[in-house]
């Protein structure tokens, strides 16, 4: 039986799932001087994920170093790691990750990456191999849903990606850590979804320390 569909993201109160760039992750300190709003976005970036950081689970995965926080949260993500049996991204994403992950990306499971330039699979440490398709949002579900078998599969991001799985009725549900915390501006969760193709049924909310975790299923309206 196939696995389900999912996104799993963090959201800022606001709605927006990342900075107006993320060109100040790799910006140096004189870059980021000269030019304020770089250590600006990096700010956002990291209190929207804050919550993330000092879980047991996720220092252990990305091999941190021991220790870290237990409770709700770190089971959530937990369990996130272990239904997913694939995962797909957009190629800015994976250009982002692959300057920024360590030898052994977090995955762990094959994951697929949306692009429109041939490259051969990139195997990494740990069990992580990317695939790089360009024959479209269907043909990368497909092979993913092969890869994963009966687990789940994972729409990772970034938000592009996200709106076009969910815009051609492809999700199955939705999983948002949504943190206290405002953007103004920046790229939108949601920005150009087809609202009258797409509901939401709640399953669940769990508030955290840090952030409330809502889970939806999606159906078509």
């Amino acid at each position: 039986m196939a696995g389900k569909v999912f996104v799993s993201v963090s959201m800022s109160l606001d709605g927006f799932s990342a900075p107006e760039s993320m060109d100040g992750i790799f910006a140096t300190p004189e870059q980021r001087e000269q030019d304020p709003r770089l250590a600006h976005w990096v700010a956002q970036w990291m209190e929207l994920q804050s919550w993330i950081f000092p879980l047991r689970f996720f220092r252990e995965n990305l091999k941190l170093g021991e220790g870290g926080e237990e409770g709700r949260a770190n089971d959530i993500v937990r369990e996130t790691f272990e239904r997913t049996g694939a995962s797909i991204m957009g190629r800015r994403m994976f250009d982002l990750g692959e300057r920024s992950w360590p030898a052994e990306a977090p995955f762990h499971t094959p994951v697929f990456v949306l692009t429109h330039n041939r490259r051969d699979p990139w195997e990494r440490p740990g069990g992580t191999t990317f695939h790089f398709v360009d024959d479209g949002i269907h043909r990368a579900l497909e092979r993913a849903r092969e890869a994963a078998s009966d687990r789940d599969v994972r729409i990772a991001g970034g938000s592009e990606t996200i709106l076009q799985y969910v815009n051609a009725g492809l999700v199955d549900e939705f999983s948002i850590a949504l943190a206290p915390v405002l953007f103004g501006a920046g790229t939108r969760l949601f920005d150009g979804v087809n609202a009258s193709k797409v509901a939401l049924e709640p399953i669940r909310s769990e508030p955290s320390t840090r952030v409330t975790h809502l889970t939806y299923s999606v159906r078509p309206r």
